[in-house]
């Protein structure tokens, strides 16, 4: 049985963070920590107190971690970036929110102290003489501590405190992952034992100058040693135990989304009869109306909890290759369900969310291709732009005629010039994307556009079928892309205030476009006026795009396998990246790095010069054993990361690569890995450091071949669309899903028919025969109820199966890193 732990996590916003700058204001941005693992950076918020961000990210983690916590910095052009605050989240505290945590938290104070971080590995054991007890503690190694030096490192020693005896090992320098290999030894005379007292093991750096700083402890109460007296393993450090000061809110505060999600995944014989039961109504269509798997998940499913059950469903369907006929499925529906065309596709129903969670499963590449020109046209000309009266501002805008400063009319028909030059960009190149748009996603659009039609088949309704497809089109992919085109990953930091307005005015326009101007004029916003004659233009275009977009043969498609972004000769990931070269001399390590223009694909990790490059050398996924962090002081450089391979001979070779920032890190870091999850070759454990002047930087070890002093993290990695299909994560979603829904069935399905009795007696009095619209509701009934019962006994069935496995592996698993309560 397979563990899965995801992480779920959204940094809203801020309020009332003090300021940093001579300007009376900061430029805050977010690191995310878990275990001192640097895992995202959000962008910075320029000049502002009370920052909104809204990025959210997922985090796959192979085996649990402890804290989640949040700083916040204020960045500086000169000089090293301010610490504001932090907020440090237990395990234990999210957990205690099955459903979530979403609440403001007060920032706290940074005490060098309590950032302590890594592990140690110990035996400790009590031996007892005739009037003299010994404590013996071997002090083995530890691994990944705090750096407490300007070099990166630290310079780590040990001591053993109990009742006033010590004792320390020797010091070893400029590293974070020592070897000590030492004995020490406490003795003890009679009356000298405390039942109640601990025996502290301490982790300091030494300095020459000033005082120690402390890296971390581990406390081991005596009692336990009298219980157990030889114990050994690796045990966290944990800080001095500070009350934490959160300065009375003076520091302000975060609003934060957390979600912990702790799964143990079963075989997969055993999700395979909750798959059958999904894909049937997709596979053996019966009547519209009739009940179905899918229809009965979406009653148990509360509102809050439709978009992940819908991103999953996807997923499920995108796996078995039907999942054309899965949206088709829910759209009709929907379609045949609603009776009024200004009300179609309106409700945050489950079709509707498939809906969106398709176009980026497959259209993120498309949007991408479509978009990010005019989006960087934007951010690059920074033009100030404005059309409410109310809200131009004459200081913020540069002169625009020779005459003098502008006035409030030459901005207004600036702004409209600008605005008009930037939608019709958008709008050509959305017109002549068709080829461009995947076929599956066409495909879709072409039923949606039958359903729509066969519903509404009047001529006052002709523009409903086009209004259909440009409302997910246009109003729920391009204009959302357009407003925060961070969070579509179109750029790697969110827009200032001056583009921000820009965006969100281009945002508005073209979900007019996308409403085919039907609603113009009637709102509140007259002040968009001037954009109504290109917005009426374009009505035109849209119309035309969309008919030649639904275009398509259904049958030359359907060959086409669904999962086009899974497709291993698809890349997943491009860019330049710079890469260490290894061979020949260097004066200066960190000058040894060259551009190259990366592409990494399921088979291939390629570079070359230039994204034109014909030349391209490569590296198969296969062959790829590990893609780690480089610590900083390996090459006094942030961001590097390495990609460690091994060829047929078994021989290791390691390549590394600097990254622009943290966020692009990540990403590469979660792309390889993924790419490379199913390996068999992974490594262990792998050196952070690197070789130089014949030794380790992080262990020292002389050795080049030695093994690595740090566990490797290959399973840790963001979730987002790239991720490997994995059929029975996602059919655990579903049951714990209908798990939670399942009372609600029983009683609407099952507890209806047992308290029923004879239906006889549901008959219409005046009548000697059923209607046949009563025999009709009578047949739906107990459609239902069989589908309620099948659905139900799946879910008991996994049940059961989750109740044996655990009983079988017992519920810790076996840690392999201990608090000294878990020890114990």
């Amino acid at each position: 049985m397979a563990r899965n732990t995801s992480l779920y996590f959204r940094v809203v916003e801020g309020r009332g963070l003090p300021a940093k700058d001579v300007s009376g204001t900061s430029d805050p941005y977010c690191i995310v920590k878990v275990d001192h693992e640097v895992v995202a950076r959000t962008a910075t918020v320029w000049k502002n107190l009370n920052p909104f961000w809204g990025e959210e990210y997922t985090l796959h983690l192979p085996m649990g971690f402890h804290t989640l916590s949040f700083y916040v910095m204020d960045e500086d052009t000169i000089g090293h970036d301010d610490v504001i605050g932090k907020i440090s989240l237990s395990k234990e505290a999210i957990a205690a929110h099955p459903k979530g945590l979403d609440s403001w938290q007060n920032l706290t104070r940074v005490d060098p102290d309590e950032e302590v971080q890594g592990e140690i590995h110990l035996g400790l054991e009590l031996q007892k003489e005739a009037q003299r007890t010994c404590i013996r503690c071997h002090v083995i190694q530890a691994r990944d501590l705090a750096p407490r030096d300007i070099s990166g490192t630290s310079d780590p020693f040990t001591r053993i405190l109990y009742n006033n005896h010590s004792a320390e090992t020797s010091i070893i320098k400029k590293t974070r992952f020592p070897h000590w290999g030492e004995t020490l030894e406490l003795w003890l005379d009679q009356g000298e034992e405390e039942v109640g007292g601990a025996v502290t093991l301490e982790v300091w750096d030494w300095d020459m100058v000033g005082k120690n700083d402390f890296l971390g402890k581990v406390e081991i109460p005596f009692s336990s040693l009298l219980r157990s007296p030889l114990m050994q393993g690796w045990f966290r450090l944990l800080p001095l135990g500070n009350a934490e000061d959160d300065a009375g809110g003076k520091l302000g505060g975060l609003r934060l989304k957390v979600r912990l999600a702790e799964e143990r995944i079963l075989p997969s014989l055993f999700y395979q009869p909750l798959i059958d039961l999904l894909v049937e109504p997709v596979i053996s269509p019966a009547e519209v109306e009739d009940p179905s798997t899918l229809t009965l998940l979406e009653e148990v499913t509360m509102v809050e909890s439709r978009q992940d059950v819908a991103m999953t469903l996807v997923k499920i369907y995108l796996g078995q290759g039907l999942v054309v006929p899965f949206l088709d499925y829910l759209n009709t529906r929907e379609v045949n369900h609603t009776s009024d065309p200004n009300t179609l596709f309106r409700s945050n129903s489950l079709a509707s969310k498939a809906m969106e969670q398709f176009m980026k499963a497959v259209g993120m590449l498309y949007l991408h291709e479509v978009l990010k020109p005019i989006i960087n046209r934007i951010f690059e000309e920074k033009k100030y732009i404005e059309l409410d009266p109310c809200k131009i501002d004459m200081n913020r805008c540069r002169r625009i005629s020779f005459k003098g400063s502008a006035s409030e009319v030459e901005v207004r028909e600036s702004s409209v010039g600008l605005l008009q030059a930037y939608l019709s960009s958008i709008m050509e190149a959305i017109a002549g994307s068709v080829a461009q748009c995947p076929p599956v996603m066409r495909v879709v659009f072409k039923q949606l556009h039958k359903r729509v039609e066969e519903q509404f088949p009047d001529s006052h309704h002709e523009d409903v079928k086009y209004l259909a497809i440009s409302g997910f089109f246009f109003l729920r992919f391009f204009a959302p892309a357009i407003l925060t085109p961070k969070l579509f990953h179109l750029r790697d930091h969110h827009a200032d205030t001056r583009i921000s307005r820009t965006l969100l005015l281009l945002a508005k326009a073209l979900q007019s476009v996308g409403n085919l101007g039907l609603q113009l004029g009637h709102g509140k916003e007259q002040w968009m006026a001037p954009l109504h004659p290109i917005i009426l233009r374009s009505v035109a275009s849209v119309k035309d795009f969309l008919d030649k977009l639904i275009d398509v043969d259904h049958d030359s498609v359907s060959e086409v396998p669904q999962r086009a972004v899974f497709l291993p000769s698809v890349t997943v990931k491009e860019g330049f990246l710079q890469k260490y070269k290894a061979e020949g001399p260097q004066l200066l390590k960190r000058f040894a790095f060259k551009k190259r223009y990366f592409w990494l694909s399921s088979e291939t990790l390629s570079y070359g010069k230039t994204p034109d490059w014909q030349l391209r050398s490569s590296i198969p996924v296969p062959c790829i054993c590990a893609v780690e962090r480089v610590d900083e002081n390996a090459f006094q450089l942030q961001n590097v990361m390495q990609v460690v391979t091994q060829d047929n001979e078994g021989q290791l070779r390691t390549m590394y690569l600097q990254c622009k920032n943290v966020n692009e890190l990540n990403q590469w870091l979660s792309a390889i890995r993924k790419a490379s999850i199913y390996n068999e070759r992974m490594l262990p454990s792998f050196h952070p450091g690197a070789s130089r002047s014949a030794k380790w930087t992080c262990c020292l070890q002389a050795d080049r071949a030695a093994p690595g002093c740090s566990r490797t993290h290959s399973a840790v990695t963001l979730g987002d669309w790239s991720d490997p299909l994995d059929p029975d994560a996602e059919a655990q979603i579903i049951y714990k899903q209908l798990l939670q829904g399942r009372e609600k069935l029983r009683k609407q399905y099952l507890e209806s028919q047992e308290s029923g009795g004879d239906r006889t007696e549901e008959m219409p009095p005046s009548s000697a025969q059923p209607s046949d619209g009563h025999k009709g509701a009578v047949a739906t009934q107990d459609r239902g109820r069989a589908v309620a019962a099948r659905l139900l006994e799946a879910v008991q069935d996994l049940e059961r199966a989750h109740s044996s496995y655990q009983c079988r592996e017992g519920e810790d698993g076996g840690a392999l890193i201990l608090t000294p309560q878990a020890a114990l």
